[in-house]
């Protein structure tokens, strides 16, 4: 009688790792979903902030062009040698403030893409069903040996 309560003991504590293993799959299909899912928003974000980054880099260009013209063309209405002098200097001037402006928005755009930036590195509960499973195991050999 002792030695079925023993076989019970063992036929149990499989049934319960093989509950607890099939628990475990479900729990990594979903957490495989949830990381998919992650991946594709991480993508969409760091996609929406390169298009953003472009799009005011291309304003910076587009104003500095508009600003340099209108410098010389003010200059040039002066008397003022455009290429020359001061002139010259004020155009280097805007041109290094301009630089200037787009490493910040380059710096800021670098920030945004390494915030929020899930990590990969989530475990996969994959050990965990083993190790609370082995109790279970030791308690039936031990039922077994007594």
């Amino acid at each position: 009688m002792a030695a079925l309560a023993s076989l019970a003991t063992l036929a149990s504590a499989g049934v319960g790792l093989y509950a607890q293993q099939q628990s475990a799959q479900a729990q990594r299909a979903v957490q495989r979903a949830q990381l998919e899912n992650q991946r594709q928003q991480e993508e969409a974000r760091q996609q929406q902030l390169l298009l953003q980054q472009e799009a005011e880099a291309r304003a910076r260009r587009e104003q500095l062009a508009r600003t340099l013209a209108s410098t010389r063309a003010r200059l040039a209405a002066g008397g003022i040698p455009v290429g020359e002098g001061s002139a010259a200097t004020v155009q280097e001037g805007l041109r290094a403030d301009a630089a200037a402006g787009l490493r910040d928005n380059e710096a800021l755009y670098r920030a945004r893409m390494t915030s929020g930036r899930a990590s990969l590195l989530n475990p996969d509960m994959s050990t965990t069903t083993l190790l609370r499973a082995l109790p279970g195991f030791g308690n039936a050999l031990r039922s077994l040996l007594d």
